[in-house]
């Protein structure tokens, strides 16, 4: 078992949770958490400025790390299987609110919509025609069509 101890002098013993299931705990204090995901641990926190101490990534900065991640993953799979001579991936996201009158595109138009910018350099000597389906493939990594797809959350006190 794990015997750290977390922000406000919790232990992190029986954090590790199913195959699949992420845990988080924080103290109640501050803004601070310890992420736990199978044997991996992840700190998170808000920015100084917005009152917290800063040892770790904000949500949306964890948000768009999963995006990012999923989709070079993605396409280096792709890559990789269709023997396309892909060297390496950056991928570069930014997270903002927009006036929903302002997005041609979105169903919504009143109001605030949250809108995900993302940038993908593939290194490497490709064609046009590879990265034009590499770009198609990013749309299909699983995060992404998890964001772009309807969400069911259901929450409970335990």
């Amino acid at each position: 078992m794990n015997n750290d101890r977390l922000a406000g002098g919790s232990s992190a013993e029986g954090t590790r949770g199913a195959e699949g299931e992420v845990i988080v705990r924080g103290s109640a204090a501050g803004f601070a958490q310890e992420i736990f995901a199978g044997s991996h641990r992840i700190a998170a926190d808000e920015p100084v400025a917005a009152g917290g101490t800063d040892t770790g990534p904000g949500p949306y900065d964890l948000l768009l790390a999963a995006l990012g991640a999923c989709t070079s993953m993605t396409v280096a799979m792709y890559a990789r299987r269709k023997d396309i001579p892909l060297e390496s991936v950056t991928v570069r996201l930014r997270h903002s609110k927009i006036y929903a009158a302002d997005c041609a595109d979105c169903e919504t138009k009143a109001g605030m919509l949250d809108r995900i910018e993302r940038e993908i350099q593939f290194h490497g000597p490709l064609i046009a025609e590879q990265r034009s389906k590499l770009l198609e493939i990013a749309n299909k990594c699983p995060v992404h069509r998890t964001l772009t797809s309807e969400i069911d959350i259901q929450t409970r006190a335990v």
